[in-house]
């Protein structure tokens, strides 16, 4: 009896290894990289620049027994799936496995596919292929191009400005952007114009006229076919009281019938910024519950499925198999009326368009939100009804629109009403209707009708200043101006808040001090490299690579030889700003000593002269002036002063505001930073376990430290909620101080929840 064969098949993380694995038959064993098992080490640059830009690539820590593990299970079967995302990094990860693990060439087997559904995942291993090496090495030259930079950039800035603080690529231009956007700002100066509006309805006199609108409302264009410019309220006061006295005509009247074609499907640029705008979303995470609907949600018969289809795409493609489903169902749910007779086709508009991908799309039309509520969280089922409207509403009919324009004669002066009025609702019967600015129905008019005037309102108006830019709007910037793709965009907003560079208040940017002052340096010193067509020019040339039309160290020679005479010079020219602190009227309140103004990694800030003595220090607000310190609600069980939040390196922590005289401080929690007894005893040494506290939060560690370093995480009690996963959700710490938990198998199982779940119900849903 012949041996049965085996295989074994990568992907990337456990939700997409349980969608997969139903899919496929006994014979397939499907495991999870959990991302990239190789990178470059952080520890240095890692990259041989004299060996032709060698990248000294090295497993990850955290993956060491992963791979080790996958090793021993590759050598077992018979070939190797690897079957990862289908863009630049999902190759390079399927690469890096097939190093990692040496599969030969013969074993390795690539299979891609746009959407986790049972056809899809069939097609794509029946018909496998080699790994893509031109998409290796664009994400090669991408990844070892941001090395170079942020390495070797960033020094320079601990050096002269202050220590943690970075640059990038990508990122350092996008903070540009934001950075000039706010010198524009505040250097506009409002110019005063007059709106003059006439509230107007058809004169008494004609009763021919069946007046089906009341009054509606024209706008002062025109004065002797000249546009009007009124500038302040004296010239708009002469004008009204000359129009009071004059007879309202209607000059002409224009009407037709305009369509509002139904929008494209989504990409993953307008997905971040439709998520952004109706559902408040930031694009990291849309991206993160993107990931989710594509990987699979459980939806309990049929199990988990991949309700949408790859979500990082900048392609409007979609398969006849999907367009005729979307059809029928128009047809079924809204009838043919809102079917075009052929196919909606969106043509992009960029370049550098992968055309065999999809755009953003539900992976079956029948998965109808309401359908499918009951199975997911809240933003989930957000964001998945946005997709699905999206996409149907690409496939209708265009809504029509009567529209009339109406000039209207004042003696000398003109005023224009615009009327629009709905006739066919199209595609918005599902995309929902947009108003538009100002609009109003018009009642029936004629030429040479009179009118008759109700009331003249003048307005007062100021020029206003480019709007901050939002996550919407700098996502918009970003792909118009080829800074990035649609995949890094998430990331390079992450990041740049991160670093300090700007601040989000009421969803717009805003660029910090310090922000300012990093791109100001980066400008003078790397020209080429914090310009925005460079950037853009850098992006094309990835994009050659990955079709094949160039060589990757081709284009890293290239850009190397010049970025590296312009460090040369930054090492030397830069002007450090660590000199002489600045002087300041204010006086340290633990020592006595002046306060003096420095420059640290959050930008500028007040410190005690009398240091390293005296390590006093203060936040510094936008006007140079102490920050007033967050207050909070608690008390300071010690002397009964109020408790205040400050920021340390490990976190905002609670600080007794009575400070020098009590210097009690607690965690965000409540807790107090001083050790907890337990009943435990050390495995190691034998002497009690206290309850200490980190960064990363509470955690267990022996009383006899530093002589015994055992430490644990503290356990809550409570199982890791992830079928199959077996381990206990323990308290961990964000960098931004927050508390979180997360599972005691991580990176194994990367489970989070900001919450515990409630143990005494049987499922756990969180939103």
């Amino acid at each position: 009896m012949p041996k049965t064969k085996k295989y074994m098949v990568i992907v990337e993380s456990p939700a997409k290894a349980k969608t997969i694995g139903k899919y496929l038959g006994s014979s397939f064993f499907v495991h999870s990289s959990m991302g990239h098992v190789r990178d470059l080490p952080e520890k240095k640059l890692s990259v041989d620049i004299e060996n032709n830009f060698t990248p000294e690539y090295k497993i990850i820590p955290s993956r060491k027994k992963l791979v080790s593990e996958l090793i021993v299970d590759s050598k077992k079967v018979d070939a190797v799936y690897l079957a990862s995302d289908l863009d630049r990094e999902g190759e390079a990860i399927a690469w890096h496995l097939s190093q990692a693990l040496e599969i030969p060439d013969k074993k390795a087997l690539r299979v891609t596919f746009n959407e986790i559904t049972k056809d899809a995942i069939l097609e794509a291993f029946n018909h496998p292929g080699p790994i893509n090496m031109p998409k290796v090495n664009a994400q090669q030259a991408r990844r070892i191009l941001d090395r170079l930079v942020g390495y070797q950039i960033s020094p320079l800035l601990w050096k002269k400005i202050a220590k943690g603080l970075s640059a990038g690529r990508v990122q350092s231009v996008a903070v540009r952007l934001i950075v000039e956007r706010e010198k524009e700002i505040k250097e506009f100066k409002p110019q005063e114009y007059w709106k003059i509006a006439a509230e107007l309805k058809i004169f008494p006199g004609d009763v021919q006229i069946t007046v089906d609108v009341e009054t509606f409302t024209a706008l002062l264009q025109k004065f002797d076919s000249e546009n009007v410019e009124v500038k302040n309220e004296q010239q708009a006061k002469d004008i009204v009281n000359e129009l009071q006295k004059a007879e309202y005509l209607v000059a002409n009247v224009k009407k037709q019938t305009k369509r509002n074609n139904a929008p494209p499907p989504f990409t993953t640029s307008l997905l971040q910024q439709q998520a952004s705008t109706r559902l408040q979303f930031s694009a990291k995470k849309t991206m993160l519950i993107a990931q989710q609907l594509y990987e699979g949600i459980d939806i309990g018969k049929e199990g988990s499925v991949g309700l949408i289809t790859y979500m990082r795409t900048d392609s409007f493609h979609i398969s006849e198999q999907a367009l005729t489903s979307c059809r029928k169902l128009i047809t079924d749910k809204y009838g043919k009326d809102y079917i075009p007779e052929k196919p909606n086709v969106h043509a992009s508009n960029k370049k550098g368009t992968q055309g065999a991908h999809e755009a953003v799309r539900p992976t079956s039309v029948e998965y109808t939100p309401e359908s499918v509520k009951d199975f997911l969280t809240k933003d989930q089922y957000r964001l998945y009804e946005l997709i699905w409207n999206r996409f149907v509403a690409s496939q209708m009919k265009p809504a029509l629109y009567a529209v009339t324009e109406v000039e209207i004669s004042a003696g000398r002066y003109t005023f224009k009403a615009r009327g629009r009025e709905l006739l066919f609702d199209g595609h918005t019967r599902v995309s929902g209707h947009e108003m538009e600015k100002d609009e109003q129905i018009l009642p029936t008019l004629d030429k040479d009708q009179k009118l008759e005037l109700m009331e003249l309102s003048p307005t007062q108006h100021f020029t206003q200043p480019p709007p901050r830019f939002t996550e919407a709007s700098l996502v918009k910037t970003l792909e118009k101006m080829g800074i990035g793709r649609p995949s890094t965009y998430a990331a390079i907003i992450s990041t740049i808040q991160d670093r300090g560079y700007v601040k989000q208040e009421k969803r717009a940017f805003y660029a910090t001090e310090l922000g300012t002052l990093v791109t100001e340096k980066l400008i003078e010193h790397f020209p080429k490299i914090m310009d925005v067509k460079f950037t853009s020019h850098m992006e094309d040339e990835l994009d050659k690579i990955e079709d094949g039309k160039i060589v990757w160290l081709d284009v890293l020679k290239e850009f190397y030889e010049p970025f590296k005479n312009d460090l040369e010079r930054a090492v030397g020219e830069m002007k450090s700003v660590k000199g002489t602190p600045e002087e300041s009227t204010k006086v340290c309140t633990v020592c006595g000593q002046p306060m003096v103004i420095r420059w640290g990694k959050h930008g500028k800030f007040l410190g005690c002269s009398a240091f390293p003595k005296c390590k006093s220090t203060l936040p510094l607000d936008e006007k140079g002036e102490p920050a007033a310190p967050e207050t909070s609600d608690q008390k300071c069980e010690k002397c009964g002063s109020a408790m205040v939040i400050k920021t340390s390196r490990h976190g905002k922590f609670l600080a007794c505001s009575a400070y020098p005289n009590c210097k009690n401080t607690k965690s965000l929690t409540g807790e107090t930073t001083k050790v907890e007894p337990t009943n435990e005893k050390c495995e190691k040494c034998g002497s009690p376990m206290v309850i200490r506290f980190s960064k990363k939060g509470r955690f267990m560690g022996c009383s006899a430290y530093p002589k015994c370093r055992n430490i644990k995480s503290l356990p809550t009690g409570v199982k890791c909620p992830k079928e199959g996963c077996g381990g206990d959700l323990i308290q961990r710490r964000s960098k931004k101080g927050g508390i979180f938990f997360g599972c005691s198998k991580y990176p194994e199982c990367d489970h989070i929840a900001k919450e515990l779940p409630d143990t005494t119900t049987d499922t756990v849903k969180e939103e």
